[in-house]
């Protein structure tokens, strides 16, 4: 009986070495040679299941973007049903603090890197952070909740702010892992959640109190 093959989980493995590939050696000396080999194929192969290197880079940014929404909406210590699960860590899991997500990160850094020169790679950036901002919100709004009170702009310049801050950290710990160890990196997320909101209730109340002096 001949063997039955997966092609989706197949694609899946080869953006995941992808990933590695780009993390461990740039994004220029990430040749399809190179991924072919270190995922244990032929370039012939790794042609049938995508036309080029770029088509393995938007594979590999999908398949990431997909696990981190994994990990914020299923943290691996859930907290119990009666209570919202706490943000600090759920956005953590956006975070360089392992090796894995290490790999990952670096690779969304090398991705950045590529974004100004390439139109294509321009339009999937900018899926790509329209996901980041609803990924996020949800966040947010599942563990904060003053959110919905706060107005719209508010919350927007909020978000806008936690993921500016996400991916400056994310960088900063890709390229000096030695002075962002998971414990500072978590440290710093903290402190900027807690500025976040202490800013968000204040410029709330000034709103509401502006609201009621004009009527």
């Amino acid at each position: 009986m001949p063997k039955i093959v997966d092609h989706a989980q197949r694609r899946d493995e080869i953006a995941l070495v992808a990933c590695r590939v780009v993390a461990e050696h740039g994004f220029d000396q990430a040749s399809m040679v190179r991924i072919a080999r270190e995922a244990g194929y032929t370039t012939g192969m790794l042609a049938h299941y995508f036309d080029s290197k770029q088509d393995i880079i938007i594979a590999a940014l999908r398949l990431i973007l997909r696990r981190i929404e994994e990990r914020l909406l299923r943290p691996a210590h859930p907290a119990p049903a009666a209570a919202p699960p706490e943000l600090l860590t759920l956005l953590t899991e956006a975070l360089p603090v392992d090796a894995h997500r290490r790999i990952e990160c670096a690779f969304w850094t090398a991705f950045w890197g590529q974004v100004s020169a390439d139109r294509r790679l321009k339009r999937i950036n900018a899926w790509v952070h329209r996901e980041y901002l609803r990924l996020f919100e949800r966040c947010l709004a599942q563990c904060w909740p003053e959110w919905p009170k706060w107005p719209a702009a508010t919350r927007a310049q909020v978000l806008r702010s936690l993921v500016t801050f996400i991916n400056g950290l994310t960088a900063s710990a890709v390229a000096n892992i030695g002075d962002w160890p998971a414990r500072a990196q978590i440290e710093q997320l903290s402190l900027q959640l807690r500025l976040l909101h202490a800013w968000a209730e204040g410029a709330a109340g000034a709103t509401r109190e502006r609201h009621a002096a004009g009527r």
